[in-house]
């Protein structure tokens, strides 16, 4: 394995502490700045936002540049941004560190998808864009809940201090081991990026994201609710579940990869097919304890088995200039988090109780997999890039 996804993942993980640790230190965080909890939560709406600004304005001011040194920018970005959340003397200096940070979310994903599948020989691509979700999802499984407890330990800035000196480091290795490409397509014109959008298949895979992300994260939002109130949990043992959760999203990511790489339209249409049923059967059976934590690390491993998947098919399909579309659909996954999280509310709202999330997720994949057999039905033979090898040297 190429020493560079090594640092790519540590940035992802970096980055995945950034936009989730909030979550768990919103009390300590509102009473710090004498704000309501609704007020505190907006520092994660206004993150989240500023990923999908980030994903495009970034990329597409960014495309001249060799990709590299995008990176590292994006990594002094997040530093920056970080350093400041930790030092923040007030709400608004909060919420600037936090519009920081998240400005490099989408690009680093977006563009580091890029740089990790060029790294590998042509036929692993997706498991090399696993390798760097990778950081992702073990943000989530073991990061978060290590960050909440530092922060409930030694205080909240602790933990933004923490990822701060992990953005350091990753920073250090993304110069020292990912290797700096002086070949034909490290650099690209807005122009030419923006062409990548005139493929039918980039817009069909970016949709598939949206649908197929938004029905997950439609479902595990408000999950919560749904363990203590329908399937009887103590609140003390939701955060062992959202651990079991978040191993599926670490072994569905790395199984996800390699299944893209044998065959990429028809895994997508088998793990896409696999949600849908999960979360049917889900839904159906949430009063069973036993059966809600069998589907719960079910949900999490077929629901980020797709990731590598559709990042890799929307490059697949922007070959010649795969870096903004690439961000594209890190804001595709973000819209697609907003998406399910809005429907699911509307349903709890209108009295539909704790399971309906579940079924809107449910049919918010089932529109995926449609848009996914339309998609590989009409899908041309992938590009394939003749070019000789260019020539890589270390930056």
């Amino acid at each position: 394995m190429p020493a560079g996804l090594i640092a790519l993942a540590l940035g992802g993980f970096g980055i995945g502490l950034t936009e989730f640790n909030i979550m768990g230190l919103l009390p300590e965080v509102a009473a710090t700045f004498g704000v309501s909890e609704a007020v505190a939560g907006a520092l994660i709406t206004g993150y989240a936002l500023a990923v999908i600004v980030g994903a495009l304005g970034l990329t597409a001011a960014t495309t001249r540049l060799p990709r590299k040194r995008v990176l590292l920018g994006l990594l002094v970005l997040f530093v920056v941004g970080n350093a400041i959340s930790a030092a923040a003397p007030t709400y608004e200096v909060m919420m600037t560190g936090r519009i920081v940070a998240a400005l490099c979310h989408g690009a680093f994903f977006g563009i580091g998808s890029v740089v990790a599948a060029s790294l590998v020989d042509p036929s692993r691509k997706a498991a090399a864009v696993a390798i760097m979700f990778t950081g992702l999802t073990t943000a989530t499984v073991l990061g978060v809940p290590l960050g909440t407890f530092v922060g409930q330990q030694f205080g909240w800035r602790a933990t933004f201090w923490v990822i701060t000196v992990i953005g350091v480091v990753a920073l250090l290795g993304v110069l020292a081991l990912v290797p700096a490409d002086r070949g034909r397509h490290q650099t690209t014109r807005l122009r030419d990026e923006l062409g990548a959008f005139r493929d039918r298949q980039v817009w069909l895979s970016m949709a598939e994201t949206v649908l197929g992300f938004g029905g997950m994260f439609g479902a595990f939002t408000y999950i919560a609710y749904t363990l203590t109130v329908v399937s009887g949990f103590a609140a003390s043992t939701v955060p062992w579940l959202l651990v079991l959760f978040g191993a599926g999203l670490l072994i569905g990511n790395v199984v996800g990869g390699r299944f893209a790489d044998r065959a990429l339209d028809r895994s997508l249409l088998v793990i896409l097919g696999a949600l849908v049923l999960v979360l049917v059967a889900f839904a159906l059976v949430a009063p069973n304890p036993i059966a809600t934590a069998v589907l719960l690390f079910g949900m999490g491993g077929f629901g980020f088995a797709t990731v590598p998947g559709l990042q890799t098919r929307v490059m697949t399909y922007a070959a010649q200039a795969p870096s903004l579309a690439s961000a594209g659909n890190i804001a595709a996954f973000n819209l697609g988090n907003a998406l399910g999280a809005w429907l699911g509310g509307i349903t709890i709202s209108v009295g539909l109780g704790f399971t309906a999330p579940i079924w809107t997720g449910a049919g918010l994949t089932a529109g995926a997999l449609l848009v996914m057999a339309v998609a590989a039905r009409t899908a041309p033979r992938p590009p394939v890039d003749h070019a000789p090898p260019a020539a890589v040297t270390r930056g």
